[in-house]
């Protein structure tokens, strides 16, 4: 595949993960939290059985399949359930944003796991992603504690349950990456990941559904944006720029903050596209501190 096409594809994938955080809310309000996950992942399956294929598991690494298994379930619990259980369409908006720290956390957690070249950069990053955020919460009043203690306090599951997505994924991440040896469990995990909601859905008392055709549409699009972004996002990083597609992907929290206020039809602040903003920077910035460090180490090399 010609790369420019390849990268043109993953940079569709990007596009379709950013309008999840909208469509996940949508639907949640017609079927349920629970619900409206199980009916997202289980669709998201049953796309990615046709387009990617189920994974010959013989040819896994063992631990691969153990540890990514749970840390991939266990985060798209937290994205699905975090969004789900929002009281409006702004906290769900804000509870995306909060997940969205996973970029900035991936780079840190490398960096000590791995031993990775990084340049003093990251520091100011990391802070300028958590800034973002603590201005994202912090409403009209900027960075005030009492207002972000009071936005979070109104629903501490939602945005406890985000903060802890966007660690796991970090986590997944760096630890999948060392131990998948290249193989690809998506297919596998995204069923896991619905047998896991459908089973929660069965054993506890749930919301009777109110779908209209606007929650069914959301569904379809809910389950194409999960199921081909990730395919597409393989194939660009496969034969794409991948460069290019690194850069644009620190980009999804101003596009899902976007697609997400057209879809649940929110207002959203100044001061909210101004934590946006910072927290997209401050990810680019960590990234591009490693990339730095990297080119450093190497023109030193040829120096010598």
């Amino acid at each position: 595949m010609p790369q420019k096409k390849a990268t043109l594809i993953g940079l569709v994938a990007i596009l379709l993960w950013s309008a999840i955080v909208g469509l996940i809310k949508s639907v949640s309000e017609g079927f349920g939290p629970i619900a409206g996950a199980a009916l997202i992942y289980s669709c998201s399956a049953i796309l990615l059985l046709f387009s990617v294929g189920f994974p010959n598991l013989k040819k896994f690494p063992r631990l691969y399949v153990i540890i990514g298994s749970v840390l991939f379930v266990c985060y798209e619990l937290c994205l699905s359930l975090s969004l789900g259980f929002t009281h409006s369409g702004r906290q769900a908006i804000e509870v995306g944003m909060v997940n969205y720290l996973w970029p900035s956390m991936t780079i840190v957690l490398a960096v000590i796991v791995n031993r990775q070249k990084v340049s003093p950069l990251i520091i100011p990053g990391v802070i300028l992603a958590v800034a973002g955020i603590c201005r994202v919460l912090g409403g009209d009043q900027g960075f005030s504690i009492s207002e972000m203690t009071h936005n979070i306090m109104e629903n501490p599951l939602s945005y406890g349950l985000a903060f802890s997505g966007a660690i796991i994924w970090a986590i997944y991440c760096v630890v999948t990456k060392k131990i998948a040896n290249g193989n690809n469990g998506i297919t596998l995990f995204f069923i896991l990941t619905a047998l896991t909601l459908w089973v929660k859905y069965f054993i506890s008392p749930q919301p009777a559904f109110d779908a209209h055709f606007q929650t069914w549409v959301s569904l379809a699009l809910a389950a194409m944006a999960m199921g081909f972004g990730y395919a597409a996002w393989n194939l660009g990083i496969l034969h794409g720029n991948v460069t290019v597609l690194a850069a644009a992907s620190y980009f999804i929290p101003i596009i899902s903050s976007i697609l997400a206020a057209f879809i649940l039809s929110s207002h959203l602040t100044l001061s909210f596209w101004q934590g946006t903003a910072m927290v997209s920077l401050g990810s680019l910035v960590c990234w591009w501190s490693t990339r730095t460090a990297v080119t450093k180490s190497v023109s030193s090399k040829i120096s010598e």
